[in-house]
């Protein structure tokens, strides 16, 4: 890790402690206490289990992927460990932006050639945003009134975050399955852009966008060639998800509270949706702030819901951070491709 990520980790971690303090402040660390010793360990113990396997299926999503016959193969470790440093890097970089190289660097070190690694990382990458946009369609269609009726501001901008995790994927089902009218497309606005800014500039962001169209265009036909993969990558990805999806459900079962498992789910997407607008490393802040406003809705004890904020930034954030430091220093044997 180089200073920019240093910096990252001491960003995440001023502003959760800041947030922190502000809830201490209001919430006495006594009553904090006495929520935790209301804590059902056993439950709380399953949820820690339900993110490992969140990062198996993501791990065994990889393993499927990269599997070819003429290859040797590699440990359990070596594709483990992927999501982790992913988990890591994600939480550190605004936007999740470092989590992608970060995951190329892993291939890399397993001995997995470049260009086969992005190629492994687009695929899944392509998997995952169709199932996540089924998830988050589901849950703006299924669960959108509960968050209009409890907080229209932060409505407002989940739906930002949705257009834009919606345009995203418009583009990448173009690429896909309009291709000649995709580049054609993106040529006319590039021509245009050129009016108004240096064509120098926009020649080099061409060329880059041109060159990805046509790489996501390849892999999404290797894609369809390879349905076996697909299909079980696929089922992996939404078993992937669901555990994601879940944590805080159980995190509720473990104070005891009786709450239904699709209103929780679908509130936990929604937060997801705002996150993803928030320029900060982990979208610090905004996370904790979301949480505490929606699932005020399932938790009327104040300390409790201080507390179950805490526990579920713990368990979807820094716990990956953990891992995915260890992760990213045991490094395993390279094979040769």
């Amino acid at each position: 890790m180089n200073k920019k990520h240093l910096y990252g980790i001491l960003i995440v971690l001023a502003i959760s402690l800041a947030v922190l303090y502000h809830d201490l402040k209001q919430t006495p660390v006594k009553r904090l206490l006495a929520a935790a010793r209301g804590l059902n360990l056993a439950w709380l113990l399953f949820v820690f289990v339900v993110m490992l396997l969140s990062y198996v299926c993501e791990a065994s999503i990889l393993a499927v992927l990269a599997k070819r016959k003429d290859e040797p193969k590699h440990g359990p470790w070596a594709f483990f460990r992927i999501p982790l440093i992913q988990a890591l890097f994600n939480a550190i970089t605004p936007m999740s932006t470092g989590g992608q190289p970060a995951q190329l660097a892993a291939f890399i070190q397993m001995g997995v050639e470049g260009g086969r690694a992005t190629s492994l990382l687009l695929m899944k990458f392509i998997i995952y945003q169709i199932v996540v946009l089924a998830a988050y369609v589901t849950a703006i269609f299924t669960g959108f009134h509960l968050v209009m009726t409890k907080f229209k501001a932060l409505a407002v901008f989940i739906m930002i975050g949705f257009l834009i995790h919606l345009c995203s994927i418009a583009f990448l089902l173009a690429i896909m399955f309009a291709y000649r009218w995709t580049k054609k497309t993106a040529q006319s606005l590039f021509k245009l852009l050129a009016k108004f800014m240096k064509p120098e500039r926009v020649e080099r962001w061409q060329q880059e966008t041109m060159e990805k169209i046509d790489t996501f265009y390849a892999e999404g036909q290797n894609l369809k060639r390879e349905r076996k993969k697909l299909i079980l990558a696929t089922l992996l990805t939404v078993l992937q998800m669901l555990c994601f999806y879940s944590i805080p459900y159980f995190i509720l079962l473990s104070f005891g509270l009786h709450v239904s498992w699709v209103q929780v789910t679908q509130m936990n997407i929604m937060i997801i949706l705002f996150m993803a607008i928030i320029p900060l490393p982990g979208a610090s802040g905004g996370a904790e702030f979301s949480f505490q406003t929606l699932f005020a809705t399932f938790i009327s004890n104040s300390s409790q819901l201080v507390l179950a904020m805490f526990l579920w930034r713990f368990i979807t954030y820094f716990f990956g951070m953990i891992l995915g430091m260890f992760g990213w220093s045991i490094r395993p044997r390279k094979l040769k491709a």
